[in-house]
């Protein structure tokens, strides 16, 4: 049976997921007319420019899962995370959590326990696939200037 906290972390892992795919997704778009504006020559701010952004843009995602769980975690029922050392997670734990599930990480030395659980699966699929986007992203952007520089 599902029950309302059910129904929240659907929604929560939801919202999540859309904001981040819709976010990664505005973000390499301007980030690929800003690196055209970059004259070719200046290979090495063209690629710290595109490196930072997609570090940055990473970190922004893995905020957003963490404030999900943290929101989550607000409601008995939507779940809590258990921390090895038995003290109460805060906001810097799930953000951390989110880190280590979004990267596929998975070092277990924090637990979720409740419907947030629903979240965790998803948020880890959805940080490999936009993982692979950025290094597919970079890959296309590097080949790009190998082909100017013949």
């Amino acid at each position: 049976m599902l029950t309302p906290a059910h129904w929240a972390s659907a929604i929560a892992t939801l919202l999540a997921v859309m904001a981040c795919v819709l976010l990664h997704y505005e973000v390499l778009n301007g980030l690929d007319r800003l690196l055209l504006r970059i004259h070719a020559h200046w290979r090495r701010p063209r690629l710290l420019v595109l490196m930072f952004s997609l570090i940055l843009l990473h970190i922004v995602e893995i905020w957003i899962f963490g404030l999900g769980y943290w929101w989550l975690s607000g409601d008995a029922d939507g779940g809590m995370l258990q921390l090895l050392n038995g003290s109460e997670a805060g906001l810097p734990d799930y953000v951390y959590f989110s880190a280590v599930v979004y990267s596929t990480l998975g070092l277990g030395d924090v637990l979720p326990h409740g419907t947030m659980r629903f979240m965790v699966g998803t948020e880890a699929l959805t940080g490999f696939l936009l993982v692979t986007w950025s290094a597919s992203f970079t890959f296309m952007e590097m080949e790009r200037w190998w082909k100017r520089e013949r």
